[in-house]
């Protein structure tokens, strides 16, 4: 049977650019693969916030992490792609950690090269770990997905705190240590992103699209044409869902009552997103007469 890595290596096999909204519990991962999307991501940052509720300083352990990973997971059949930070420690955690997530059947990975605790990519004040360190780290998760067909997606944060050309000088490195992809998180222009696409050749691209963040948010079409293959919107669904949940409270305090509220669904249709009919049925099939 294929494994998802596999599936997801398929996908990227096709022509045509990636695109991955962002989740951060299994309701999102549902609504997605019901929408019709091929593939989906876990945000750290959504998790982090929705989880603990405080920012992405690196407060949510890989227990937490892993714990909620596993939950998305299986609650769809599309696969899936986790952000698992630095991979928590040195090469033989990230050995542990990438053993554990291909056990949970997640399709790919991105590491990245912060020093621990790290930051959102888009916060100040990040700082780095050494080249070498860190492709010890891509070699490491590289050994432990064995045959399993985990994509692993190389990530560098060096862009802010030491230029574009040490970005792409690693991203570079990665690759030959055996990444899938390549990650050079928060570009700051249109130009840095067309710089990053002209320097690799025959490897995929990634890019990082938040609303407000340092990068300059494109469409697919747009990044795709640029040389880039998977685009992830990580935060636009927390984001729209924090807005909504901010109007329905604050009508309901306001008023009393939620009333007249249009932006939300019935609980028929939630019952739809959950799929409350197929355990009905099963209910009935094993019910006792």
């Amino acid at each position: 049977m294929m494994t998802t890595g596999q599936k997801l290596r398929q996908i990227l096999e096709q022509p045509g650019i990636l695109v991955l909204p962002g989740v951060y519990d299994c309701i999102g991962a549902k609504i997605v693969e019901q929408i019709g999307f091929s593939a989906v991501f876990t945000s750290g940052f959504g998790i982090s916030g929705s989880t603990l509720g405080r920012p992405d300083y690196g407060f949510l352990t890989a227990t937490e992490m892993l714990y909620t990973v596993r939950r998305i997971t299986e609650s769809v059949n599309i696969p899936l792609v986790a952000d698992i930070d630095t991979g928590y420690g040195n090469p033989l955690n990230v050995i542990r950690t990438v053993t554990d997530i291909v056990d949970m059947g997640v399709a790919g990975i991105i590491l990245e090269d912060q020093e621990w605790p790290k930051k959102c990519g888009h916060f100040e004040g990040k700082r780095v770990i050494p080249m070498a360190e860190h492709i010890e780290k891509i070699k490491a998760a590289v050994h432990a997905r064995g045959d399993s067909g985990l994509v692993i997606i190389a990530r560098t944060d060096a862009r802010a705190p030491l230029g574009l050309d040490e970005a792409i000088k690693r991203g570079r490195a990665c690759a030959e240590a055996g990444a899938d992809v390549v990650f050079i998180e928060a570009p700051q222009s249109i130009e840095d992103l067309q710089a990053i696409a002209t320097a690799f050749e025959d490897v995929y691209l990634f890019a990082n699209m938040i609303e407000g963040g340092k990068t300059p948010v494109l469409s697919g079409e747009q990044l795709a044409e640029m040389g880039f293959k998977i685009v992830v919107y990580p935060l636009s669904g927390l984001f729209s869902a924090t807005k909504a949940m901010m109007n329905c409270y604050r009508q309901l305090f306001e008023n009393g009552t939620t009333a007249g509220l249009t932006d939300i669904v019935t609980f028929q249709d939630f019952e739809e997103i959950i799929e409350v009919p197929k355990y009905r049925e099963l209910e009935r099939k094993f019910s006792v007469d």
